[in-house]
């Protein structure tokens, strides 16, 4: 039976994800902070549901959740970067550096420091496969997106650059692009409770849902050995890319 640890399991894309790679035959680690939410997963999913305590912005944390993991001779074979967050919406010049700071604890540093545990083991074993979430917002950029939009960014070329380190193993590096996506926690997060603001963001628009992504994680990790998927990038068909802004009115610089 292979093994899976999704992170940012609890919620969203997390919980489906788990969900839909018990249904495919793993056994499943799943790691969040909330403990009570994984185990009212853990109740549902049964025995191939491993709930693990993990705060991926604490090094603490981090090395407790793996030493967990290594007392229980795991071998991960799919990793799944999920745990991630936006906050705030503010253009960059009046934004929280706080909020900066956590989006780069979660979206850059624990991503990364969760991919350099797993990332030896698999290279030994010379197989396994790392699916990481990033997001259109690395891609597009937005007023307000800012340091979510950079945190992204940073995914999609860590997961290009893991690659060409990896070149000459059989471990795959993939990263997903969602957009617009109903059905989780991270619109309510990233608008700090405003729930008007939330069913205004939906409000009319058939969004992509986080079964949709955790299809997408099942259909990339059942590729054959021989194939890496580079990048996935989903939008809703109700969502494109938009014209360049133009600003009109400028005073004239000498």
């Amino acid at each position: 039976m292979k093994t899976a640890f999704v992170t940012g399991a609890s919620s969203g894309f997390g919980r489906a994800i788990c969900r839909t790679l018990i249904g495919k035959g793993y056994r499943v680690i799943g790691a969040a902070r909330r403990m009570d939410k994984l185990q009212v997963l853990e109740a549902e999913l049964g025995d191939n549901f491993i709930a693990l305590a993990l705060d991926v912005t604490d090094p603490l944390s981090i090395e407790s959740a793996f030493e967990q993991v290594r007392a229980a001779s795991l071998q991960i074979d799919l990793l799944v970067n999920n745990a991630g967050l936006a906050l705030g919406v503010d253009r960059a010049q009046v934004s929280s550096s706080q909020n900066w700071q956590q989006m780069i604890d979660t979206n850059v540093t624990g991503l990364a420091m969760v991919t350099h545990k797993v990332l030896p083991q698999m290279v030994e074993a010379d197989s396994g496969m790392i699916i990481n979430m990033g997001s259109i917002a690395g891609t597009y950029p937005y007023p307000g997106g800012n340091v979510y939009g950079a945190s992204k960014a940073f995914v999609r070329q860590f997961s290009l650059n893991l690659r060409a380190d990896l070149a000459g193993t059989r471990v795959r590096v993939s990263n997903i692009e969602p957009g617009l996506c109903s059905g989780t926690d991270f619109s309510v997060v990233r608008l700090n409770g405003d729930l008007e603001a939330v069913q205004a963001l939906y409000r009319d628009v058939e969004a992509i849902l986080p079964e949709d992504i955790a299809a997408t994680v099942a259909w990339i990790a059942e590729q054959p050995g021989h194939v890496n998927i580079n990048t996935v990038e989903i939008m809703p068909v109700a969502q494109s890319s938009a014209a360049l802004n133009v600003a009109r009115n400028l005073p004239r610089c000498f």
